[in-house]
């Protein structure tokens, strides 16, 4: 196994109507075994930054080291990668056997060590039993499972996967993700994998690195990107439902700061006062996670931390509901609640908010979190 190094890694694509940069000074050092997930809306430069890593588009700007090797001018088949596509990339003529197998074949292994090789995989996905099969006879799910075998087969340095569940059904995708960790578990290799799916990323990756237009907005653990998003657009993107957003002023108030959204005033957390002090009166957006709002007055609530609204739709989902509501300036948030409160569409009522966890953003879709003290996140936002 090795380490995966970008530095500084750029990707412009110059044709007839002029440049387009695809991916901008993305730098990450991705550690021996480790499983790192890229994730962001489409078009947000994750694929072309691993196929970068992949060899299969050229580097414009920067350098991609696996282990110790500079791979900038080598070849795909040189860098001892696998890479698992979106489209499973199996050839249909081929049993199960020969396409997991080809790619020994190609490097003249001993045709005893290929078979335990790929005997071997196959037992570890549980497709032993298809290995004489063509993939037309194949599910969607046992299509993947055997593109999967056939980057086991290779033992590589790293493995690449570009959104390699996005073709499968729901269901089968959860049970897949779970597979995956388990397999990368048993594996301990380095992984890199492509998804516009946060639910798999946060499910998935040792850390994930959240991107939009190119550039990386944060890179940490799941649970650090979810708790302490560096950005609005990262808070945003991570989480579902969505983080809410609502806009306001700074404001003072028996001598602390509070967050003035116009219908109701909103305590900050105490850490903030000093780093805001001087202020009072810009325009700031609010953030709270939809589970950390609630429509009973908790101890929390004491000289405010609430905004009457009206519940416009409830949606139940079993043990929880997600109440949608709208704000008196017809801002749209959703509460996510215990099942069972007996809310109702159509409602005026009042929700409250937990000043310790809520997130104050300069203005802006990418404004920066400044309810953070700079410690344990690491970003690159734009």
């Amino acid at each position: 196994m090795a380490t995966v190094t970008l530095e500084n890694v750029g990707k412009v694509y110059r044709g007839d109507r002029g440049e387009v940069t695809a991916v901008q000074n993305v730098s990450l050092a991705i550690a021996d075994r480790e499983f790192v997930v890229l994730v962001g809306p489409s078009g947000c430069g994750k694929s072309t930054t691993l196929r970068m890593v992949a060899g299969l588009e050229e580097i414009t700007t920067g350098t991609v080291r696996i282990g110790d090797r500079v791979v900038n001018d080598v070849a795909p088949k040189d860098r001892d990668i696998a890479m698992v596509f979106q489209n499973y990339a199996l050839y249909p003529h081929m049993t199960v056997y020969n396409n997991m197998a080809f790619g020994l074949k190609m490097r003249k292994v001993a045709r005893s060590e290929i078979q335990t090789k790929v005997q071997k995989a196959a037992r570890m996905l549980g497709i032993e039993h298809l290995l004489l099969r063509k993939p037309k006879a194949l599910s969607g799910g046992e299509r993947q499972r055997v593109a999967v075998g056939r980057a086991i087969v290779r033992s590589p340095k790293a493995f690449l996967f570009d959104e390699p569940l996005s073709n499968l059904d729901a269901r089968l995708r959860v049970q897949m993700r779970a597979e995956l960790k388990k397999l990368h578990r048993e594996l301990q290799t380095t992984a890199i994998y492509v998804t516009h799916d946060q639910e798999e990323a946060m499910t998935l990756g040792d850390r994930i690195v959240v991107m939009k237009a190119g550039r990386v907005h944060q890179c940490a653990t799941p649970l650090e990107v979810y708790s302490r998003p560096a950005d609005r657009f990262v808070a945003g993107f991570v989480g579902t439902p969505p983080m809410n957003f609502l806009s306001g002023r700074l404001r003072e108030m028996d001598g602390g700061l509070v967050f003035d959204e116009g219908s109701g005033t909103i305590r900050l957390p105490k850490a903030l006062h000093r780093r805001l002090a001087g202020r009072l009166g810009q325009e700031f957006v609010l953030g709270a996670r939809p589970e950390t709002l609630t429509f009973s007055a908790p101890a929390a609530a004491k000289g405010g931390n609430r905004l009457p609204v009206q519940a416009m739709v409830v949606e139940t989902l079993g043990a929880d509901q997600d109440v949608y509501l709208q704000t008196r300036a017809g801002v749209q948030m959703v509460a996510r609640i215990p099942a069972g409160l007996g809310v109702t569409e159509g409602t005026d009522i009042e929700v409250y908010f937990d000043s310790d966890q809520v997130h104050l953003f300069e203005p802006g879709e990418n404004g920066v979190n400044v309810s953070l003290d700079g410690q344990g996140v690491q970003t690159s936002a734009a």
